[in-house]
């Protein structure tokens, strides 16, 4: 009985510091933190990779050259919304996860933390709905000013006013995936984007080989797949584990929607300075491909097959990037720095690797694997060759989880707009189509050295000192 009673006492004498050790985000190894939270993400990521990956394998096989060029067409706008996802589900995650750790302290302000929740997936759909309404309303101009040729505008039209209708729920899986691992459920959101690819998988073969539906086909089943996996999104996020999400929190409010916008800015801006690269690089690649011996096609019909590739690379850089994002958002909220420190260290140390395995790859096998979307000719693959081996990516998602966004976008602006951008735009007045390929190693080089630089000055401030 005395047992039990000073069992009891000790209990609740503990400290608040020494509460919230019963939490996973604080008391477990940052390593199995990582591997728990990085690997349903980067599946997640690879699964949803898919949707692209496949409808470029089956339109190559089935339409060709043309086809895949459509595809990389209609890019910009699957980046812009990737872009909305992020803004929105990784800035609501960062939020929620920063408000939670820091209700260990104060119990009001865990309980405002789910009006994060809702307001993000609030925002999530409405902008998809409004970039749909736009796409349909514009298709035509925004895809010759994505730079379609003539000869690829009938494909990119019949592909891009189909996919449209899927932007809501593309943008609501992509980015309440986001929350719904910040609500401490990683394998949820991998799950929801697997069954929604694997769905795409089949009506592809069905749509596409069998019906004989070509561009229409593939963006057919690429939406329904979309539509079922939004559909579960919302199903587990009206169903979540810490917080109970009811309708009130919904209701957009201007406090909620800066924090969310502000945090998550960074990678938003990474995705839209991506999709204004991509637009000035498919131009480019119509210009100077024209004036080359591939022509206008095929520099657009390679590019799109392996930017889609490389997703298949970047999802584990992203995948581990976010796995990062509740354990540092958790425990710089909970003022555990050390433990920050230490996630950021791994979580770079495992994407080097897996960029060094992904660049030997790239170097020795680009031939095998643009071989696997369709046959082309000696000059297809000559210049599939020689433009695989370029572009690595680095991730800004620190400077995001630990509520300190302008770090994160400088970062994403000195890869792609201060560095990139005007390397596509110079490079190939004196080298021609060349120089287009030459522009990404030299920016990818530069910007790594920046954002060592900029993580090495963060760790050394005071408050990292333990």
């Amino acid at each position: 009985m005395k047992s039990e009673l000073k069992d009891t006492t000790m209990e609740a004498n503990k400290t608040p510091s020494e509460n919230r050790q019963r939490n996973p985000l604080a008391q477990d190894s940052i390593g199995s933190l990582l591997w728990k939270f990085s690997v349903p993400s980067i599946i997640a990521m690879l699964v949803s990779s898919l949707y692209n990956i496949v409808d470029q394998f089956f339109i190559g096989r089935s339409v060709g050259e043309l086809g895949n060029a459509a595809t990389n067409i209609s890019f910009p706008l699957s980046i812009s919304c990737i872009a909305i996802a992020l803004l929105f589900g990784i800035g609501g995650a960062s939020a929620f996860n920063i408000s939670t750790g820091q209700g260990e302290q104060d119990p009001e302000e865990k309980q405002q933390a789910v009006f994060y929740l809702g307001n993000a997936a609030t925002l999530l759909f409405g902008c998809g709905l409004l970039l749909c309404l736009i796409t349909q309303l514009f298709l035509e101009p925004m895809l010759r000013f994505f730079g379609s040729p003539d000869n690829v505008l009938g494909y990119a039209k019949t592909y891009t006013r189909i996919v449209s209708f899927g932007f809501p729920f593309l943008i609501l899986t992509a980015g309440g995936g986001h929350l719904i691992r910040a609500d401490g459920r990683p394998r949820f959101a991998m799950i929801c984007n697997l069954i929604g690819a694997i769905i795409n998988t089949i009506l592809d073969a069905l749509f596409v080989f069998i019906l004989q539906w070509g561009m229409a086909g593939a963006a057919l089943a690429t939406v329904i797949g979309q539509i079922v996996s939004g559909t579960m999104a919302v199903w587990l996020l009206a169903h979540c584990k810490s917080v109970a999400l009811t309708k009130q929190h919904l209701i957009l409010r201007s406090k909620y929607a800066r924090r969310i916008t502000a945090l998550g800015m960074a990678p938003c801006i990474n995705q839209l300075a991506m999709m204004i690269l991509q637009i000035v690089m498919n131009q480019s690649l119509k210009y100077y491909g024209l004036r080359s011996v591939y022509g206008e096609s095929i520099p657009l019909a390679c590019v799109g097959i392996i930017t889609k590739i490389n997703q298949v690379f970047m999802s584990f850089v992203i995948g581990i990037s976010q796995g990062l994002q509740p354990i540092v958002s958790f425990n710089y909220g909970a003022k555990r720095y050390d433990r920050v420190k230490e996630g950021y260290l791994k979580a770079s140390g495992l994407g080097f690797a897996v960029s060094a395995f992904a660049f030997l790859l790239f170097q020795l096998a680009p031939r095998q694997i643009i071989s696997i979307f369709g046959n082309g000719s000696e000059a297809y693959y000559q210049f599939a060759v020689n433009y695989f081996r370029i572009f690595l990516f680095f991730t800004s998602i620190f400077f995001t989880a630990i509520g300190k966004p302008k770090g994160g976008i400088f970062l994403s602006l000195t890869q792609q707009i201060l560095f990139l951008l005007p390397l596509v735009l110079i490079l190939p007045l004196f080298m021609g189509i060349d120089g287009i390929m030459y522009a990404g190693p030299a920016a990818d080089f530069t910007s790594a050295m920046v954002a060592a630089g900029m993580a090495l000055h963060e760790f050394r401030r005071q408050e990292y000192r333990v």
